[in-house]
């Protein structure tokens, strides 16, 4: 028997960047997530977080956390099945349910709970899911663990999707699973399409909508909303851990949908329920989008500012292949070592991005990926920009 612990002790790639001085992982922050942040000692302008519309530096977002914190304690010690259900827990998922304009919601102690305990508990062993090839990891294990048949079409393909619907057997289920917004390209599901081959081949569609909600739709309600079809999605996953500025996750669905899950889902029956500040800042958050529209209109108006900023400045992006400009712009930088070496001469240079690699890119598209905030401004934007094009190379 070999020691286990072996793949540990041998040389591996990471070490081999640690070494070259350009590893790009767990820099610590030392101030608030904000469009600006101190992180390792130095201000950067922060162009990697997922905080749509700056609320984790809201006041009444951070005074609800601590009033919950003080009323109701840090914790609540068990499941949401059990002793874990919190009045507020009930309140969050019926003002979310009511703003999605669905039956019912579910909430998840996380995101990636959310897809693991959404999708094995309606994909069962005989039904087939079908997935996007560049839906979110999350997605990929919550198939794994319902035992279901997994499918994959190519990257908003539309003729590979129905190439994969016609190898479902008549009598299993389907269910077809995309991501709204990709987290990564920025790009948006042909949901229009997909909608029309699942009622075509009687199949279900869920919509991972961790980075549409704030972002794109009516009042940013999402993809679905965003392409007139909330009526024809059957179920919404997302966060609290981006728009919402908190940490958690939900399912929005019919309300029968949405009862099967509470009583049949193994992730959600198994873990501690939302603490009660996170609980709270996501329901003031979400009062706070609902409130304010304006958020989501001057998100997209950034985001266009930034696209045309590279393009001024010669820098090659990903292009935008929706009629809105999402909040997230990847740079092309190409092979492995220069994305990043490029990642770290932006970051000593004063400006945070994500560097990503494969296996969420090939090898030879590595990207930057930045996003951008609300809550940032014209003069942060041009400097950051400024810096990204004197020291990219793609």
């Amino acid at each position: 028997m070999i020691d286990l612990f072996d793949k540990a002790e041998q040389r591996s790639q990471v070490d081999e960047i640690r070494d070259a001085g350009i590893y790009p992982y767990f820099h610590a922050l030392e101030s608030r997530q904000d469009v600006e942040v101190i992180m390792e000692g130095k201000r950067r302008i922060m162009l990697g977080s997922n905080n749509y519309l700056g609320m984790t530096t809201d006041e009444e977002v951070i005074e609800a956390g601590i009033a919950a914190f003080k009323q109701y304690g840090s914790g609540c010690s068990g499941s949401r099945f059990l002793n874990g259900t919190l009045e507020m827990h009930l309140e969050l998922e019926a003002e979310l349910a009511k703003f999605l304009r669905k039956d019912a919601v579910v909430t998840f102690s996380t995101g990636f709970q959310s897809n693991l305990g959404i999708i094995s508990a309606v994909v069962g062993r005989n039904d087939y899911v079908i997935c996007d090839r560049e839906n979110h990891a999350s997605i990929y294990d919550g198939c794994r663990l319902s035992f279901g048949k997994m499918l994959r079409y190519k990257h908003n393909d539309m003729a590979d999707l129905e190439k994969q619907l016609q190898k479902v057997p008549e009598t299993a289920g389907a269910l077809i699973v995309t991501d709204g917004v990709f987290s990564m390209g920025g790009d948006i599901a042909n949901l229009p399409e997909i909608v029309r081959l699942a009622k075509q081949y009687g199949a279900r569609v869920m919509v991972d909508d961790a980075h549409g909600l704030g972002v794109v739709g009516e009042g940013g309600r999402g993809t679905a909303s965003h392409f007139g079809l909330e009526d024809e999605v059957d179920i919404y996953m997302g966060t609290f851990s981006k728009t919402l500025a908190s940490l958690g996750g939900y399912m929005a669905a019919s309300a029968r949908v949405a009862d099967y899950v509470r009583h049949n889902s193994r992730p959600f029956i198994f873990s501690a329920s939302i603490t009660p500040a996170s609980c709270a800042t996501a329901l003031t958050a979400l009062k706070k989008l609902e409130a304010h529209p304006e958020l989501v209109d001057r998100l997209r108006s950034l985001s266009q500012y930034a696209r045309d900023g590279f393009r001024a400045r010669g820098v090659r992006m990903r292009e935008s292949v929706a009629d809105v400009a999402t909040p997230i712009i990847p740079l092309y930088t190409n092979d492995v070592e220069n994305t990043l070496r490029t990642s770290k001469r932006i970051y000593d240079a004063g400006v945070y991005v994500n560097p990503v690699l494969p296996p969420a890119t090939p090898a030879s598209d590595c990207l930057l990926r930045t996003s951008y905030m609300a809550t940032h401004t014209e003069a942060l934007l041009d400097e950051a920009m400024d810096i990204i094009a004197a020291n990219i190379e793609g």
